[in-house]
């Protein structure tokens, strides 16, 4: 189904971190909806998303013009103390819609001329790989976070269908390495993955974060049980990997293959 697209000029753009973004400054969201859907979203339990009268996946808010309002309000932020930013909280800055509108290329070329103290960039999608020259412009003051919830295509598939492939996002980690862009593989949240996961991800990165829905949705994992998530799990007969513990598992096959000090946990996996 495609995704009902409407253009909005934003008044602000950054919005000040609090709960779960604290350790930000800011939060940037170049839209406002996400067409990945992906069925776990933790957004779905959130306002912007429960009072829209849509399924979320449905409708995406293209925020128009969104650079120009960045360059102003990093500005006055810079005058009030370090600025830092985590993009995105509660949409994919590099879901299909930025291929056309590039709104989210927009912003790093805002950033680049006038750079904030960090800037982490939260995406599970292969485009990111389009602004590799802006990145590098913006040097050790990044860092791309690439979600890889699995290493099984089949396991994407059943979670999240309309979210890339695995493949790509390995190969666009290989990329992000090759051009010396600060990266990370963030594996929230866990799903069933294969002993060879960590080998997937060894030469890729040196940096990997683990989160689950329990740590990881805000609320214990209530809000995920709300989403029915757990009968997705009952559908393939992995109950066991929708479990408080079941992040362990794929830890401790991590720490095999990565240094301990490589390794994070829930929220310093996102810290800047």
């Amino acid at each position: 189904m495609k995704p009902e697209y409407t253009t909005k000029v934003p008044k602000t753009i950054l919005t000040k971190g609090n709960g779960f973004l604290s350790g930000y400054s800011y939060s940037l969201n170049p839209y406002a909806g996400c067409s990945f859907g992906c069925s776990y979203c933790y957004v779905r339990q959130m306002p912007i998303a429960v009072f829209r009268g849509a399924e979320w996946g449905t409708w995406v808010d293209i925020k128009k013009d969104a650079a120009a309002v960045l360059r102003k309000e990093l500005q006055r932020a810079k005058a009030k103390g370090p600025v830092t930013i985590f993009m995105s909280s509660s949409t994919d800055p590099y879901q299909p819609v930025e291929h056309k509108e590039r709104i989210t290329r927009s912003l790093l070329e805002a950033m680049a001329d006038d750079p904030p103290d960090f800037l982490f960039l939260q995406t599970r999608s292969p485009l990111v790989r389009r602004d590799i020259d802006v990145l590098q412009q913006l040097g050790d003051k990044v860092r791309v976070s690439m979600t890889i919830e699995t290493d099984l295509e089949h396991i994407r598939k059943h979670f999240s269908p309309y979210a890339p492939p695995i493949p790509a996002r390995l190969q666009t980690l290989e990329l992000l390495r090759d051009a010396d862009i600060p990266a990370q593989a963030t594996i929230a949240p866990v799903l069933p993955s294969s002993e060879q996961f960590p080998h997937l991800l060894r030469p890729l990165v040196n940096r990997v974060c683990i989160d689950d829905f329990f740590m990881g949705d805000g609320s214990g994992g209530k809000r995920t049980m709300r989403l029915g998530v757990q009968s997705l799990y009952e559908e393939i007969g992995m109950e066991q990997w929708y479990h408080p513990t079941a992040w362990r598992i794929v830890y401790d096959r991590m720490r095999q293959v990565f240094p301990e000090e490589q390794l994070a946990v829930n929220l310093s996996g996102f810290s800047p």
